[in-house]
């Protein structure tokens, strides 16, 4: 898949979002876990701040290296917004 470019105009990495039967997610090209709880799920992208909200979500799988999340729950909506994602979320604070 080839780079695509994010909200500043540089380079992204490629993002997709497959959701199965509102039960699951997954999720490539997160930077960052800004934060979670049971019914909320905020991550950063490159293509801008996605939230989950649902109830029982857990995360399952985090991969730093390749940006791939998968969680599970009952999921009520997804959002994006194009607010550009902080410094400092939760990888940040995990490995300081």
């Amino acid at each position: 898949m080839d780079s695509i470019r994010n909200l500043n105009g540089p380079a992204a990495v490629p993002h997709s979002l497959v959701m199965e039967d509102r039960k699951r997610v997954s999720v490539s090209g997160v930077t960052d876990v800004e934060s979670f709880d049971e019914e909320t799920v905020v991550l950063a992208t490159d293509l801008g701040e996605l939230v989950i909200h649902g109830y029982d979500l857990h995360i399952n799988r985090i991969d730093v290296e390749s940006g791939d999340l998968s969680l599970e729950g009952e999921i009520i909506s997804l959002t994006y917004t194009d607010n550009q994602p902080q410094t400092g979320g939760f990888f940040g604070r995990l490995f300081r």
